[in-house]
């Protein structure tokens, strides 16, 4: 049965959630169940039942109506789309589509990091200058991005997210659903790396 993935409802306007901390009942269960086997209705209920918890994660991180609204539409779709990968015996469908927001607000945030890259790099190319080397600040941009692509990829993701779309602490751990102090220390282990692959590679020469 085919389902049509246009999910028209708007956030605020779905059904109250259950309280926090509120453990899900049997019709969750059987809700889970039946999304996952793709029974006609079982997404339009999951989104009535959830879009709103997904909302409200995606405007907390991202502080954009618009994008805490095209947020939650592209969490149900992948949702949908990848069902088979939901297993009701290791978790609730709530806590998946958590794992899913999540994921979704990182890429968010990526994208609007590569965004401004793009228009700062646009905006260099529209001003004319003297032709010669490239400015020591454009070198380090791309050294520093090289540098962290060979990252190990959870620091990678933390410290693309510091570096790139200059988040804070708090900020990274509600985007990427780490706690607070593995944030930390991946940030600092990849600030570590990236210092000795500099002195390695002898990048402090371009200062």
């Amino acid at each position: 049965m085919t389902t049509d993935l246009r999910l028209v409802a708007e956030p605020r306007a779905v059904v109250p959630l259950p309280r926090v901390g509120e453990p899900d009942s049997s019709s969750g269960d059987e809700l889970a169940r039946r999304f996952r086997l793709g029974e006609g209705g079982a997404l339009e209920e999951a989104y009535d039942r959830h879009a709103r918890l997904v909302y409200a994660m995606a405007l907390r991180s991202l502080g954009a109506h618009h994008d805490a609204e095209d947020v939650t539409q592209q969490v149900f779709v992948r949702a949908w789309r990848g069902r088979a990968g939901l297993d009701p015996r290791r978790g609730s469908l709530g806590g998946w589509l958590v794992g899913i927001t999540r994921r979704q607000i990182a890429d968010r945030f990526a994208a609007r990091a590569r965004d401004r890259d793009l228009a700062d790099r646009a905006g260099r190319v529209a001003e004319p200058r003297v032709v010669g080397d490239p400015p020591a600040d454009v070198v380090d941009s791309v050294v520093v991005a090289h540098e962290i692509e060979r990252l190990p990829s959870q620091q990678r993701a933390v410290v693309r997210l510091a570096f790139f779309a200059d988040l804070t602490h708090q900020q990274i751990s509600e985007a990427t659903g780490l706690p607070l102090g593995t944030v930390k220390s991946h940030l600092r282990r990849g600030l570590e790396r990236l210092r000795r692959r500099w002195e390695l590679d002898g990048v402090a020469s371009y200062r």
